[in-house]
């Protein structure tokens, strides 16, 4: 086959020679090629407009459109592929990939067929519906030139990053581990280590196997691949030599993983002390180590630190690397991380959508990365209560995990996770419980029992309890979350935090508004410490010591704090926001306590308009808005309106809550209640 491909290209070579030497611009020329493509695949060049396009084979077009279209209609009668019609425009005049006319030696001569070598490069153009149907497509490309400067920038940076320094097939793995394709990594990876006897290629493989392993997921195994290559490289190497620089760093990376944050701290500083005594102060190498040191700064909850060290790492990857390079995504994105958790939804949102744009450049389009970077828009805009665009995020990750990942590997829990988050907010707790024990389940397979992912899965799980009423179950899960936290993190971490809040929450649902204050007071001040002012977690704390007074009777005390939440609520989230309504609910309720019905009707209809624009019809807190205007209605003596919002209540209720939730019979009651007034 080699040897037909060679021959095929020479051929064309010289055809191209004899038929378009010492043409100029002005016999520029079109051609046309019909092609179906899947609908992913359709999407990918949608998003690459303006960007190049390359046919890894031989590449056959026609001059005549005709030809080509008929082709195109043939490939709509698959519902799964998109028609597309490639208008071609060709400069013979400027160096480029060879192309011939064939049309004399072709099977079928009325195509008049134009033969391009493999590896032809287009400039993608405009393109446009054809007839106005979806499915049917017009996509203008252009013949590049070998210097085309774009071009010329992707095929250096190529060059460098297609690791020439390796040979044969050590360069092969490398550049199957950088496509993602661990399982066929690690089977080349043991197929060598059989073969050699030298100490330094067993090094170099067990690095790469501990590599393949932690893409894997399997953390425990890369640990013991990296230290094996670390005790040869200790005994061949001195003490400064890079290569164990390298070793340092992953191995920091695999414990990073497992949730070791102290050994995975301890061994990127390794890793980066060395570097700094051996590299320029413009090295990627010294990049990568103010990233993994920020990575973990970020998994210790210290998130001030992680952005100083991402922010360093994107300062040299600017300077030296291309605009559209991968390592400036995964800069990226984790700058959008650390805002994400410093509650600053907005600019996490704009960082991960940059690294979104370089992956759907560079990366195929089934690429685990690029489900994570769904993931991460689709957690930004959950938290921004945005969930229509959450869900649709959500499930583009999920489409792609599955396809490209183990079945038990943390991300594919991770999107599991996110769609229950999303479940959550949309009051299905039932999807919701189910997809978090899905993302449960994985996570026991993979990580040691007091690893952080657990912790958060037995946090979600317990709050899909309370939220269905089942507050022993709750308290239970979010206990198990603490007891690890408890164990991994600093004192003063603010998942801590989330977890006294937690258990506040249920002691509270439970009745027990004494305990749940102590824990809701325990959470305020760790967020306090760590947390800047404005912080949506700040408003959470304050809101829930509101509620606490609430219900111990202390109104004014509880007025002043829902006041405090709503403060902060405004200044960060958008007018329509739930959080806000949820805000707007508490203070009705504490006016409503007062005596002040007129107040509290007024608090309680803000609440209701946002409920009624951003959430289904039956969702849970709809039913609790229309109680509450019942409520009001009620106690102005005004019968006929409550009933009639207690019975919207209901119907929604019965819908979505189990027969015996607190919720359901409290607002039956007050029907019962207000027919007897009646």
């Amino acid at each position: 086959m080699g040897f037909f491909i060679h021959d095929l290209h020479n051929n064309i070579t010289e055809l191209h020679a004899q038929q378009f030497a010492e043409q100029s611009i002005s016999n520029s020329f079109i051609v046309y090629r019909g092609q179906g493509l899947s609908k992913t695949d359709f999407d990918q060049l949608i998003k690459t407009k303006g960007g190049l396009l390359s046919f890894n084979n031989f590449f056959s077009t026609s001059m005549n459109r005709q030809v080509s279209s008929n082709f195109v209609r043939r490939t709509m009668e698959s519902s799964d592929l998109v028609g597309i019609l490639f208008v071609i425009r060709i400069d013979p005049s400027i160096p480029t990939t060879p192309f011939a006319n064939v049309y004399k030696v072709s099977y079928y001569t009325g195509e008049k067929e134009i033969l391009f070598s493999m590896h032809s490069i287009f400039r993608i153009g405009p393109m446009k519906q054809i007839e106005g149907n979806n499915h049917l497509w017009q996509v203008d490309l252009t013949l590049t030139s070998d210097n085309d400067q774009d071009l010329h920038a992707l095929t250096e940076q190529m060059r460098k990053e297609i690791y020439p320094q390796e040979k044969g097939w050590d360069r092969l793995g490398m550049l199957l581990i950088k496509l993602g394709q661990f399982n066929k990594a690690q089977e080349l990876y043991d197929f060598l280590l059989e073969q050699t006897t030298s100490d330094l290629e067993k090094a170099s493989i067990y690095h790469h196997l501990g590599v393949v392993k932690e893409g894997q997921g399997e953390y425990a195994n890369a640990l013991v691949y990296h230290k094996q290559s670390i005790e040869i490289q200790q005994k061949i190497f001195s003490p400064t030599n890079t290569n164990l620089a390298s070793s340092y760093n992953n191995i920091g990376s695999v414990y990073n993983n497992m949730g070791d944050y102290s050994n995975a701290f301890s061994f990127h500083q390794k890793a980066l002390e060395l570097k700094q005594k051996t590299l320029p102060l413009n090295h990627s190498d010294l990049a990568t180590s103010y990233n993994n040191i920020g990575l973990v700064y970020n998994e210790m909850g210290d998130y001030s630190n992680a952005l100083s060290y991402y922010q360093k790492a994107l300062e040299i990857k600017q300077k030296t690397l291309p605009s559209n390079h991968p390592h400036l995504a995964t800069s990226y994105n984790n700058i959008g991380s650390a805002y994400d958790q410093m509650g600053d939804y907005s600019p996490a949102l704009s960082y991960y959508q940059k690294a979104l744009e370089i992956k759907q450049k560079t990366l195929p389009a089934n690429h685990s990365d690029l489900a994570s970077a769904y993931s991460n828009i689709g957690s930004a805009y959950e938290k921004m209560g945005d969930y229509s665009n959450a869900l649709s995020s959500f499930q583009k990750a999920l489409e792609i995990f599955p396809k490209t990942l183990p079945s038990n590997h943390p991300d594919l829990a991770t999107s599991y996770n996110n769609i229950g988050l999303w479940y959550d907010k949309m009051g299905d707790y039932s999807n919701a419980l189910s997809y978090h024990q899905k993302a449960l389940e994985i996570k026991q397979k993979t990580f040691p029992s007091n690893h952080s992912d657990l912790a958060t899965s037995y946090n979600n799980i317990g709050l899909i309890y309370d939220n269905m009423g089942d507050y022993s179950n709750a308290l239970s899960y979010h206990q198990k979350a603490l007891e690890i936290k408890q164990k991994t993190l600093p004192a003063n971490h603010p998942e801590l935090a989330a977890s006294y809040n937690n258990i506040g929450s249920a002691y509270d649902q439970m009745g027990d508004y004494s305990t749940a204050l102590s824990y809701y007071q325990k959470a305020l001040e760790i967020w306090q410490k760590t947390l800047p002012s404005n912080h949506p977690n700040l408003a959470t704390s304050y809101n829930n010591i509101g509620l606490m007074y609430n219900e111990m009777g202390d109104y004014s005390n509880a007025l002043s704090y829902y006041q405090e939440a709503l403060e902060i609520k405004q200044k960060t989230l958008s007018s329509n926001h739930p959080s806000l309504a949820t805000s707007y609910n508490n203070i009705g309720s504490v006016y409503d306590q007062m005596g002040d019905y007129s107040a509290a009707l007024s608090y309680y209809q803000k609440a209701l308009e946002i409920f009624q624009k951003i959430l289904p019809s039956n969702h849970p807190n709809l039913a609790a808005s229309y109680n509450n205007i019942g409520s009001v209605y009620e106690n102005m003596d005004n019968y006929s309106n409550a009933l009639s919002f207690y019975e919207r209540a209901v119907s929604i209720l019965q819908r979505s809550l189990p027969e015996n939730h607190p919720n359901l019979l409290g607002t039956l009651k007050s029907i019962e209640i207000i027919k007897k007034k009646m």
